[in-house]
């Protein structure tokens, strides 16, 4: 970023080295704070004018303006040619826009870092709380302080930051630090009375300070505030009535009252959780089983935590069933291997190594019951061995274009019976939490040719019902995901938007933030299909970087490149194909399939067609139709017979559908595709 941006204080720019940059007459910086009020939309000249002459405008006040823009653009860029057209305060239709990053504006900074500060555990969020609060040189444009047209960005901008000083001490309490807590808190309450939780942070800090006295105090002190202070005199300020209850119910905690806990700041809630734990530590003997089973439990709710937790639950969860398999206890194993049911949506394994292992232990767990073993038990084992059982085993993948009948590989006939008997035992069970997991288990199995949208529809559809009717909020999510994707595969898109729609409501009220990610997906995916490409285009970068930070790699490994074939892929089989584009991206797992069509677009038809005798079939998961497109492209471009026809015999089961069962991308219908296939075949 070449230039800064200050609303919060004086307003002001910087350059790149952070020197000040000499912006004027207050007129001048007027204008500038105006624009940036704006956030990037066009001000018109005649509403400069009204906002900068309240009282009326002067004859040349348009003139004036002109004058003030054209002064402020050779402060901000010093170095733009002569008649060479700003780049940061542009001239837009009737007025004015300041084009510039997020990041490059102290206030939208602020806002970035404080969003990510509530989603973040208490000791990260302290780092964050303090680089959010750290961006305020002093009261929003501080040098227009009677301004109109900066009434509501000021009143916001201010709410946030008082919102923010609570939840800093806040996550402050959370990690033990009451009494840095005390000392912002003090403060805040003197400068801001009317601010309910605010006293109540206090009072809490005080008394983990081993300051109880002083804590019971402050509530008086408190309700003296609260009383005085008008309802509505500032941002967040409460009415009296309503502080006197927060805090009564501050004052039943300080004194071992029952006050109603529900409504305790989260910092509270931490340090009951430290408590808890610490009392966990003392009182449970190491080598408990019990010790087994509460890891299970917590890996598998940190897991829907977010991208952090899904990382740490993935590393220790193996560490967690070797720890129970070496125990001998083989119900123990078998319990602790099933305990894990956490939803799981893509194909692809985030470690195949990993997953191998966990198919392999509870395969033996199973193995080790019997058949007359707990069935809940063995349910949830064959669950386990369904899940996990994701894609293909490269060493049974067959290549694409090898002759007669497709084979059905052991480990995947291992996989079906096992998703068929889980799904089979759960029903007989009438368990619906075991009845969600087998079905998630039935949903990762139901790849076995192309063309099973409609299936995965209703096994979303079943999923959705029961989670609904019982109260399983990860599941209900995993449902509508699972329809979500089919849906698109079907070209059912109004059906599909309501789901996205869905998907995030629960994701949000249930604290799933993964949810988001396949949603965003979609909607890159939707756009394309109503506005084109080009409109698509910012929508699937966005969607690629909320991906490559999502702790799911068997997703973000090689998205970029199924991205750069959605314009490729979607022409007709003229459309060419640069080498030079897909040089710089990272293939990951689709490498097999993607080098064929690089060499065929280079010209290298021979060694395309020598790498199309041995590309692998596209493994059975949600890209598998898109991969086969791409093979019947370039086998059609090389005549490469063999594969051709292979392709062409297994889109044909997908004829009525489109290439967009990913969720992610979409090549267009498949029946196009077949037609392109069955034409160079001379069908």
């Amino acid at each position: 970023m070449d230039v800064e941006f200050g609303l919060l204080g004086p307003v002001a720019a910087w350059g790149a080295d952070g020197s000040d940059l000499p912006l004027g007459a207050p007129r001048h910086r007027e204008v500038l704070g105006r624009l940036l009020v704006a956030h990037g939309r066009v001000v018109a000249v005649d509403r400069l004018v009204a906002d900068l002459w309240e009282d009326g405008a002067p004859a040349g006040a348009v003139g004036a303006v002109r004058t003030f823009v054209a002064a402020l653009r050779r402060a901000l860029e010093p170095g733009r040619a002569p008649r060479r057209p700003s780049r940061l305060l542009v001239t837009d239709g009737p007025g004015y826009a300041l084009r510039t990053e997020r990041g490059a504006v102290d206030a939208w900074r602020f806002e970035d870092i404080a969003a990510r500060a509530a989603d973040a555990p208490p000791r990260a969020a302290v780092a964050l709380w303090d680089e959010a609060l750290a961006c305020w040189r002093g009261p929003v444009l501080a040098d227009f302080p009677g301004a109109a047209w900066a009434g509501a960005e000021r009143a916001r901008l201010e709410a946030l930051r008082l919102d923010a000083v609570e939840r800093h001490a806040d996550a402050l309490l959370a990690t033990g630090a009451a009494r840095a807590a005390v000392a912002a808190l003090r403060a805040h309450v003197a400068a801001h009375p009317g601010r309910e939780d605010g006293w109540v942070l206090l009072a809490t800090a005080l008394d983990r300070a081993g300051r109880h006295g002083e804590a019971l105090t402050t509530l008086n002190r408190a309700r003296a505030a609260l009383a005085e202070a008008e309802p509505g005199t500032n941002a967040g300020t409460r009415t009296a009535a309503a502080g006197r209850g927060a805090l009564a119910r501050a004052e039943a905690r300080l004194t071992g009252g029952a006050g109603d806990r529900a409504i305790e700041p989260a910092g509270i809630a931490d340090g009951v959780w430290d408590r808890a734990t610490a009392a966990w530590g003392r009182s449970v003997p190491a080598r408990s089983q019990a010790r087994l089973h509460a890891t299970a439990g917590l890996l598998r709710d940190l897991a829907v935590t977010g991208a952090d937790g899904l990382r740490e639950a993935h590393r220790h969860r193996r560490d967690l069933v070797a720890a129970a398999e070496s125990t001998g206890d083989t119900e123990l194993a078998a319990r602790i291997i099933g305990s894990y049911d956490v939803p799981a949506v893509w194909t692809r394994a985030d470690d195949p190594d990993d997953a191998g292992e966990l198919v392999r232990a509870a395969a033996r767990a199973a193995a080790r019951l019997g058949p007359d073993g707990p069935p809940a038990l063995r349910t949830r084992l064959l669950s386990v061995v369904a899940v996990e059982s994701r894609g293909d085993a490269a060493a049974d993948t067959a290549p694409a274009g090898a002759a007669g009948p497709p084979v059905v590989e052991p480990w995947r006939q291992r996989a079906e019976r096992a998703a068929e008997e889980s799904v089979r035992l759960a029903r007989r069970l009438g368990d619906p939490g075991l009845l969600a997991f087998a079905l998630n288990g039935a949903y990762m199995q139901s790849f076995g040719h192309c063309g099973s949208a409609g299936r995965r529809d209703g096994i979303g559809g079943e999923l959705t019902r029961l989670a609904v009717d019982h109260q399983l909020p990860g599941h209900e999510v995993l449902g509508r995901i699972v329809r979500l994707q089919a849906l698109a595969g079907l070209g059912e898109l109004t059906a599909a938007d309501a789901e996205a729609e869905e998907i995030d409501r629960l994701a949000h009220r249930n604290e799933r933030p993964l949810a988001g990610v396949f949603t965003t997906w979609y909607r890159a995916l939707r756009t394309c299909e109503t506005d084109g490409w080009r409109a698509a285009r910012p929508l699937y970068a966005n969607a690629l970087a909320e991906t490559a930070d999502c702790g799911m790699p068997g997703l973000a490994q090689g998205a970029a490149v199924l991205v750069a074939l959605v314009p490729v892929m979607r022409g007709d089989a003229n459309t060419p194909v640069d080498p030079d584009e897909f040089g710089h991206l990272d293939a990951g797992p689709y490498r097999p399939w993607l080098d064929p069509l690089l060499l065929a677009a280079s010209g290298a038809v021979g060694q395309a067609r020598q790498a199309l005798a041995t590309v692998p079939r596209p493994p059975h998961d949600l890209l598998q139709e898109a991969l086969w497109c791409v093979l019947a492209r370039t086998a059609a471009s090389v005549g490469h017979l063999p594969v051709l026809r292979r392709a062409r015999d297994e889109l044909a089961a997908a004829r009525g559908e489109f290439v967009a069962g990913s969720g992610l991308v979409s090549f267009g219908s498949v029946a196009r595709h077949l037609s392109e296939a069955e034409a160079a075949l001379g069908a």
